[in-house]
């Protein structure tokens, strides 16, 4: 194997803030990335899906051909700035200032990544006969619909009979401090829109209109008042929360022809998506029944809940982290979705990461000191999980 150089996880880090790869785009990120990997001689694949405008490039990269393959999985892409004006410094400059690293994608989560290929670089170094082999998974479309991102690259390298025993995704995972938390599971999520249809009409002829916001009230109170679950040992309750509600009726004296809600639920193992799309079905049928419209509802589960359940993987990184921190991580499955909910369908699979408090805000910024100690803790995961 050639020799192996240690990559400095700051420099890496600013290379890629720098490059603006807001959703779909990567902006140059992944090469930046390639680079990096080719040159501790991973052997590297893109994997673009999608169309024109709506294209997605993806990156899978392996080193080595036995097993056991443990995969780092992340995404270089990034929610939009907001408002640049309102930034201490520019988005995508990659400034280090007072010891924190500023910047779109500092913490969520291209500091992350350039902890682990640091990490890499570092483990290679001292041990270049290790038993087994490191992959990435990177994509650019996490914080986007997710269409043309892992899901796909999943499918395509199973199709090429690639195997990932483990899998370790970098995201945020942190409440407060380096080290709180490991993520072993997530919350399904279910997304809703609802759409009443009436007949608009004069508010002093209700006999002549059919006024659909009582029965989209009626529908609403009934989805949002049941109790769904009070959780389990694993996870947190379920709760549906309504996000919108939209009749775009600007007159006193007109009943609306249509209204419209949005609402989504997070929901643990109690349920599946299948059981909570029935109930909210036969709730729709049930306020339409005196309802001489229709009501239209668009439905989806673009994630299911699952757990991990301690093993090997999440042990050995819960070593590594209280090693360097001095810390025992929690294992939880709080907060939203993430690319493992199509991981988990592949391999055993955790999340540990930076700090997640600036994230998709303004001013968006990780400490030097956290992405160094990041690195050292990768690191040592990855001397625990080869040793013999």
């Amino acid at each position: 194997m050639q020799a192996i150089h240690h990559i400095d996880p700051i420099d890496l880090a600013q290379k890629l803030i720098r490059c603006p790869s807001v959703t779909p785009m990567d902006a140059g990120a992944l090469g930046v990335l390639q680079d990096a990997l080719e040159g501790m001689g991973f052997t590297c694949t893109r994997y673009p899906f999608g169309q024109k405008e709506k294209m997605v490039d993806n990156l899978y990269a392996r080193l080595g051909t036995s097993a056991p393959n443990i995969c780092y999985a992340g995404h270089v892409d990034v929610v939009p700035v907001g408002d640049v004006g309102a930034w201490r410094h520019d988005p995508f400059g990659g400034v280090i200032e007072d010891g924190i690293l500023w910047g779109r994608g500092s913490a969520d989560m291209k500091g992350g990544i350039a902890a682990f290929v640091a990490a890499v670089s570092e483990f290679l170094a001292d041990d270049k006969a290790f038993d087994g082999s490191i992959s990435f998974l990177i994509t650019g479309d996490e914080e986007g619909p997710a269409l043309n991102g892992t899901k796909k690259v999943l499918q395509a390298i199973a199709e090429a009979g690639e195997i990932i025993d483990h899998c370790l995704v970098g995201e945020p995972t942190n409440p407060n401090r380096l080290g709180e938390m490991i993520k072993i599971g997530r919350r399904g999520s279910l997304n809703g829109v609802l759409r009443v249809i009436g007949t608009q009409g004069h508010v002093a002829y209700p006999d002549l209109a059919g006024n659909p916001v009582p029965t989209l009230l009626k529908l609403l109170t009934a989805l949002s008042s049941k109790k769904l679950d009070g959780g389990n040992e694993n996870f947190q309750p379920s709760n549906l929360e309504i996000t919108s509600v939209d009749v775009d009726n600007p007159a006193h004296n007109i009943i609306a022809g249509t209204a419209s809600a949005k609402f989504n639920i997070r929901f643990n193992t109690e349920h599946t998506g299948e059981d909570l799309l029935d109930w909210i079905n036969a709730e729709i049928e049930i306020a339409g029944q005196e309802f001489e419209g229709r009501i239209e509802a668009d439905l989806s589960v673009p994630g299911h809940p699952f757990l991990t359940k301690p093993c090997t993987l999440s042990e050995k990184l819960a070593q590594a982290v209280a090693e360097i921190t001095g810390r025992r991580p929690e294992f939880s499955t709080s907060g939203g979705t993430s690319d493992a909910r199509f991981i988990t369908h592949y391999a055993p699979v955790v999340e540990f990461g930076l700090i997640g408090k600036t994230i998709h805000q303004v001013n968006e910024h990780a400490k030097i000191a956290d992405i160094k100690n990041l690195k050292q803790i990768y690191k040592a995961f990855l001397v625990r999980y080869f040793e013999a």
